[in-house]
């Protein structure tokens, strides 16, 4: 073991130096495209993945801090997962201290990278513990280990990213190098202006939520934030089964996730009577609420990015049903004065992204309280769900979402109602 520089170095097959002119390159074209990428679990899950790519790391996590400890934001594992990144780890919740008790915790406590030769070996009256729970759970071997802290412009320490394992010409487990720990250190800097511009952006959503949540009880932070989990996971999926290149998934769930989160805006033009009524509407009231998705897609209506026109098409279309007895329906100019509702759109007419949403928004609604109706049982729901498969719901969108139920039940839990709306940024 060493901290922060190597030693007792085997024929690896890891190189120890570096082409400093082709990093350079390399981390500017990373950057470059990172710099593309708006939704903060989106860059997470990008960042992780080009360290490891930069280092040939066979898995790695990112932590973040938040309310001074560091929140579990994001796992990968090649061993373990293989390429996909669907998977309930990804909305864990293992909260560590910022302190000497987790390798993690040091590197943030001290603004120190670690380079670590073997995690079970190491020598005596060093200042942290490898914490070895996730190994045995899982049956996963750490061997070698990299951890550098996310350190902004500002100085300010944002989270840690910790990759683990290189691998050698026969993907053997092999050890970290002098070069990888300048490499990482270098990328880690880049990376952590990056998330904290994404961090910013979701903090001006969850603003922009909030300020709804003002006048509406039942729009709050924590169900916009698990609809847009659900959405973007259940359209992982449905991308995965429709043979979508990994590119076009990460573009589109990059996206998706925002937009769904403000498939509710529209909510801010409706009367308080009606909006904040206890009981259920009536057919007049009903018909009023109606018109917040078209408020909602007005917001929109200077479409300056791809996120503007898919916020636009899912806050007008996410109360269309497959079958066609939804709403707003079909509409001429939803930018004239006093807009009738239409016919409902049916089937593929509704947009995907308004598709995946309608299911997202109904699923959370009926598994949450409300001031006017109890949650309903997880049995009940699904039966529901299934019933309205090629009804309500798109088949497709249902069989997408049954088929990742530990996902959607991790994301519930990670966003359930009580935690505090400063948990929302990871």
């Amino acid at each position: 073991m060493t901290l922060n520089s190597p030693s007792q170095r085997g024929n690896s097959g890891s190189k120890d130096v570096h082409n400093d002119t082709d990093n350079r390159t390399q981390i500017l074209q990373v950057m470059e495209k990172l710099a593309q990428i708006k939704d903060v679990h989106a860059l997470l899950a990008e960042v992780l993945l080009q360290a490891r790519r930069l280092t040939r790391a066979d898995a790695g996590s990112i932590y973040l801090i938040e309310n001074n400890v560091l929140n579990f934001s994001y796992i990968h594992n090649d061993t373990l997962f293989g390429a996909a990144e669907v998977n309930r780890y990804l909305y864990a919740s293992h909260p560590l201290a910022i302190d000497n008790h987790s390798l993690a915790g040091y590197v943030a406590s001290t603004g120190k990278p670690l380079l670590l030769d073997d995690a079970y070996h190491l020598a005596p009256g060093m200042p942290f513990t490898f914490n070895n729970s996730f190994d045995r759970l899982s049956g996963y071997r750490t061997h070698s280990i990299l951890a550098a802290p996310l350190v902004t412009s500002s100085n300010k320490t944002v989270g840690v990213m910790q990759i683990i394992n290189p691998l050698n010409e026969a993907q053997q487990p092999s050890t970290f190098t002098p070069g990888d720990l300048l490499l990482l250190k270098h990328f880690a800097n880049n990376a952590a202006a990056a998330i904290e511009r994404a961090i910013l952006t979701r903090e001006i959503i969850m603003r922009m939520i909030r300020m709804c949540e003002l006048r509406d009880p039942k729009e709050t932070g924590l169900h916009a934030n698990r609809v847009g989990a659900y959405a973007a996971e259940v359209y992982h999926q449905w991308s995965l089964k429709q043979g979508i290149s990994d590119d076009e998934i990460k573009q589109k769930k990059d996206s998706l996730r925002i937009a769904a989160m403000l498939h509710d805006l529209g909510k801010m033009a409706i009367p308080d009577r009606i909006l904040q009524k206890p009981d259920r509407l009536n057919a007049e009231e009903f018909r009023i609420m109606q018109y917040h998705t078209i408020h909602g897609a007005r917001l929109f209506r200077n479409q300056e990015s791809d996120l503007d026109v898919l916020s636009a098409e899912i806050a007008l279309n996410h109360h269309e049903k497959w079958d066609g007895t939804g709403y707003p329906g079909k509409i001429e100019d939803i930018y004239q004065d006093h807009p009738r509702l239409g016919q409902g759109k049916q089937g593929e007419e509704i947009p995907l992204a308004a598709r995946i949403v309608a299911l997202a928004d109904v699923y959370d609604a009926l598994v949450s309280q409300r001031v006017y109706k109890g949650a309903w049982s997880e049995i009940t729901t699904l039966g529901y769900i299934k019933n309205q498969s090629g009804k309500r719901f798109d088949p497709q969108v249902v069989d997408a979402f049954l088929a990742i139920y530990d996902v959607i039940t991790a994301i519930r839990d990670k966003y359930q109602e009580g935690r505090s709306p400063s948990s929302l940024v990871t």
